[in-house]
């Protein structure tokens, strides 16, 4: 009888314990580029670390360079405008822009690369002795020099219609990376460059709002 009683519950057990064994297979999602939808990969897909594409150094390098000019721009602004908003614009770009220029050294170092493909002392020369080429959106030394020479409302808009060419050049490199095959798959730099076309796209609908606000001001 208790033979019997040991054999049935051990025969009930068995299907119970298979049926906790074998939950439902995981969905596997693979995110696409910035604008891009995601892809749903076959449950068998197996996940590996890719190789590091010379596209992605060079994006980095690039960047680092941009976001330091945008950096150099928002530094004229306690000096030669009184503009509250435009201040207050600038120092969020100023923060996070600086807050980026250190995870992308970080990731090169991490990954054995220099930080910079200028010369020590010659921002604007390569190591190779050539000058350094603007990246796309960058302001021109012509530019520049006319934004550090305004002053008040003139200055308020060289700066904004500057900041928003520079941020309009950052989404371009964005799209550049992601263009180029095999490169923007290290997971870093995917979230990064994701938050760098998010947060750039919200700053350039801010700063057009702005100068729209000022032209219709300068009418009245």
């Amino acid at each position: 009888m208790l033979c019997t009683a040991i054999a049935a519950v051990a025969f009930v057990s068995v299907p119970a314990r298979a049926q906790k064994a074998a939950p439902p297979a995981p969905v596997i999602v693979q995110p696409g580029a910035p604008g891009q939808p995601t892809k749903t990969l076959p449950p068998g897909t197996k996940g590996t670390l890719p190789p590091r594409s010379p596209a992605d150094v060079e994006f980095m390098h690039g960047m680092i360079m941009h976001h330091a000019q945008a950096v150099e721009m928002t530094a004229l602004l306690p000096t030669h405008t009184e503009n509250r908003e435009l201040r207050s614009l600038g120092a969020r770009i100023s923060r996070s822009q600086s807050d980026e220029i250190k995870f992308m050294k970080r990731w090169l170092i991490a990954r054995g690369e220099p930080t910079s493909l200028s010369m020590p002392g010659m921002p604007d020369m390569e190591r190779s002795g050539k000058p350094m080429a603007l990246m796309p959106g960058m302001l021109s030394p012509d530019q520049m020099e006319a934004l550090r020479k305004a002053q008040g409302t003139e200055f308020d808009r060289l700066f904004l219609t500057g900041m928003i060419q520079h941020h309009g050049g950052a989404l371009t490199m964005v799209k550049d990376l992601f263009d180029t095959p095999g490169a923007g798959q290290d997971a870093e730099l995917f979230g990064f460059t994701t938050d760098v076309d998010t947060g750039q796209r919200a700053e350039i609908k801010i700063m057009q709002s702005m100068l729209e606000k000022q032209s219709s001001e300068e009418k009245r």
